[in-house]
């Protein structure tokens, strides 16, 4: 088992030192240090590599959770990822988030099923105002920008031989608007009467 470590600062001019003697002293192997990334980017470059020499039975050694991630949800997809892995994790200054440990296994899987809780939450919640929307006669998301005229005026260049991309430019929106506006014209043409 190896104890790798992880530091990070957000600012270039803030310096990780403190971070870094920390980490080194609770018995980290090595240390990554990203200066200058925020937390909420998953490809930050020391980041990627700690990941990268991470290996089943080893664990991670941050100062804090924050570290690592800037949101729950990458705290917990993050936490899964390693334990996926067969990594722990261990914070400093959060007795808590210590998988390495029975306790902080525990609890990272009751923050895990209240995180996940709370995602499907908002899913039902959302499903259910759409639905009632829909039963209302209301259709949800934004209003497309293809009036009437610029999908006839769409047609026209299609049947001129321009491509989605050229009518895309001429109509100042993007290709596949054009591609959905020309199948739902052509839809409603091919439908039989009734």
């Amino acid at each position: 088992m190896t104890l790798i470590g992880y530091a990070r600062v957000s600012r270039r001019d803030q310096n990780p030192e403190a971070q870094v003697a920390e980490l080194y002293r609770a018995g980290a192997e090595s240390v990554y240090v990203d200066h200058g990334e925020s937390s909420r980017i998953s490809n930050r470059p020391q980041w990627v590599a700690c990941l990268a020499r991470l290996e089943p039975g080893d664990t991670l050694l941050v100062r804090r959770l924050d570290r690592v991630a800037g949101s729950e949800r990458m705290a917990i997809d993050t936490l899964t990822e390693l334990s996926d892995r067969g990594i722990d994790i261990r914070s400093l200054t959060e007795p808590e988030i210590d998988t390495t440990t029975p306790m902080g296994r525990a609890l990272f899987g009751i923050v895990a099923v209240f995180a996940q809780l709370r995602v499907d939450t908002i899913r039902d919640n959302t499903r259910r105002g759409l639905e009632h929307a829909r039963a209302a006669g209301r259709i949800g998301g934004r209003p497309t920008v293809m009036s009437p005229e610029r999908i006839e005026a769409a047609a026209r260049m299609r049947e001129d031989g321009k491509t989605l991309a050229q009518i895309a430019t001429v109509l100042e929106v993007g290709k596949s608007t054009v591609q959905r506006a020309l199948a739902r014209r052509e839809g409603r043409r091919n439908r039989p009467a009734s």
